[in-house]
């Protein structure tokens, strides 16, 4: 029985550290979420992956965050006011891969003032495709690795009996 809940510890102090690897991002860093501002840069070298937040930080009534479509973002089409986040302070989960598009929906501030944010979000799955100047011969690890010893882990902590 010792030996079990010993194994049981082992087991948990290596899987912790990935169960809480989601990351929070706050847009714009230091500056926040603002106008004159280039998010298209700032995305740049982020990895972004499933379970991670955006943080929204701006004065309340100065600014709003709304989710976009590609057409939305592109012509700085907001939704209707009630979608609007507007806390000063909006966090949204990154719970689904793909392509997500946010503008501010303050007068002028998408079209003319650029506030708008487009990221891709990578699956806790797959491995982030490698950019052309890296060699292919260079032996990529998958990103998967660490969540499928993760998930072999855990299926072995339900083998064991306490």
């Amino acid at each position: 029985m010792a030996s079990n809940m010993l194994g049981f510890i082992v087991i948990l102090a290596i899987v912790s550290p990935a169960l809480v690897s989601a990351k929070d991002f706050i847009v714009g860093d230091d500056k926040g979420w603002t106008t004159n501002f280039d998010y298209q840069t700032w995305t740049q070298g982020k990895d972004f992956r499933v379970g991670d937040r955006l943080v929204f930080q701006y004065p309340v009534g100065a600014h709003n965050v709304f989710k976009v479509n590609g057409t939305g973002f592109e012509s700085c089409i907001k939704p209707a006011l009630t979608e609007a986040l507007t806390s000063g302070n909006d966090a949204i989960v990154l719970a689904t891969p793909g392509r997500k598009w946010y503008i501010c929906g303050i007068g002028q501030h998408c079209a003319a003032a650029g506030q708008k944010l487009f990221i891709t979000v990578n699956s806790e799955w797959m491995a982030p495709s490698p950019s052309p100047s890296e060699n292919s011969s260079n032996g990529i690890i998958p990103k998967f690795f660490p969540t499928a010893m993760m998930v072999v882990l855990i299926v072995s902590i339900f083998g064991l009996s306490f």
